[in-house]
């Protein structure tokens, strides 16, 4: 966005603000519906004058974190995280679901603004303690949420701009809190948003998996994996907790020996992955030697096969949804299968998966899930409007999204 673009943007924020706070009225149609729910919220439990946010007991958040799976999958990432805060001098936070701050990380800049306004381990960031911000959205509602500037209700934070994702049990569809990335207003960027997405998901791929917090069926006979895959939206390799960094052809081809426990030959391979492509044999034995050494020699040849414990996105979402958990399926739903692939089984893959979940949500069209839904499908009217129309105008903290989402694909 240019500057001038930002400053107009910020302006209409202060003037639909002070609307609210002085007069009470007249924002109605000046921001977005969840903005105004929660000023609403705020108005009701804090002067916008507040000076920072309350602070939670240190043990007793020492102690919750400790025993908290966010603990372990947040060490797991910890150098890409710091290293985006350090890049964009943001300052990074995960919270628990009540939107107390866990951990935290901010670049030179932003952490001397953060830590000013207890944006700190143990602060309190709910609405009701200090206001609309995008932890508290994203939270309340489930879904990523971006607030700039004066769309905040206490004023220490009008020159914020705010990107939230809800961070979920991998597993069991649990939502463990979010993680939230902010800087000062004029380094808005339309990227924000998603890479909020990629953290949470990255946080998600490494988390423990644990028979206490898998859904019955889904991992029972798997102990710790020793490969997490996430294919669904950003692609993510994991071996032993340690991410992998691979190439895009190495990722399809990982994917497809994932998908095919029992083995594929080399020619079987070859066809899964280049179809009619004028692809040497030769070319995709160079691929395969080298998954063969980023996986520690853990791949068999005739046939090709992987030798450790394998768990991805894709077979969780469709184990979901065999067992009617719709909202659980959506919850671990990143989005398109490996958007833009080529390689004509993962094509046909990426189809089957997108129209499992979107048929499981006509026949069963849970308001939060198509919500959620609808972040990674905005076009997609039908589900939404079937969703309104189960609803039947009966009120639903979900309506305002789904009509703003309608209103948005019909521009």
């Amino acid at each position: 966005m240019a500057r001038s673009e930002l400053q107009t943007r910020r302006l209409d924020a202060v003037r639909a603000w002070t609307s609210f706070v002085e007069r009470g009225d007249g924002a109605e149609t000046l921001v977005r519906p969840e903005i105004l729910t929660s000023w609403t919220r705020s108005e009701a439990a804090i002067s916008p004058d507040v000076t920072q946010a309350p602070l939670a007991d240190e043990s007793e958040t020492e102690a919750y974190w400790r025993d908290s799976p966010l603990q372990t999958a947040v060490e797991r990432v910890e150098a890409e995280l710091r290293r985006t805060a350090e890049d964009g001098d943001l300052v990074v936070a995960v919270t628990d679901p009540q939107t107390r701050i866990l951990w935290t990380y901010g670049g030179r800049v932003m952490r001397r603004k953060a830590e000013s306004v207890n944006f700190v381990v143990g602060g309190r960031w709910d609405d009701q303690s200090v206001g609309t911000n995008a932890l508290d959205l994203a939270n309340r509602l489930d879904t990523p949420a971006m607030v700039f500037s004066a769309e905040h209700y206490a004023s220490i934070v009008h020159n914020w701009v705010c990107w939230a994702a809800p961070v979920h049990d991998p597993a069991s569809g649990k939502q463990l809190g979010v993680i939230d990335l902010s800087t000062t207003w004029d380094r808005t960027h339309p990227i924000g948003l998603a890479t909020a997405r990629v953290m949470a998901r990255l946080i998600e791929t490494a988390m423990p998996r644990s028979s206490q917090h898998a859904p019955p069926g889904v991992f029972d006979e798997m102990s710790e994996p020793g490969l997490v895959m996430s294919l669904l939206g950003t692609a993510e390799t994991w071996l032993d907790g340690q991410r992998l960094l691979l190439n895009r052809r190495q990722t399809e081809v990982l994917a497809l020996l994932a998908m095919h426990p029992e083995g594929l030959s080399l020619e079987h391979l070859h066809a899964l992955v280049y179809g009619d492509q004028a692809v040497t044999l030769s070319t995709l034995k160079a691929e395969v030697s080298h998954l063969r050494s980023a996986l520690g020699g853990q791949l068999a040849s005739r046939p090709y096969r992987l030798t450790m414990p394998v768990s991805t996105d894709v077979d969780l979402v469709l184990s979901l949804l065999r067992s009617g958990r719709v909202a659980a399926a959506v919850d671990a739903y990143g989005g398109d299968l490996l958007p833009g692939t080529n390689s004509p089984a993962l094509t046909e893959l990426a189809e089957y998966v997108a129209v499992a979940v979107r048929e499981a949500l006509l026949a069963d069209p849970q308001p939060d899930a198509v919500v959620r839904y609808s972040e990674h499908a905005p076009y997609d009217t039908e589900v939404v409007e079937v969703c309104l129309a189960a609803l039947a105008g009966r009120p639903h903290p979900a309506v305002p999204l789904l009509k703003g989402r309608l209103a948005a694909a019909r521009r």
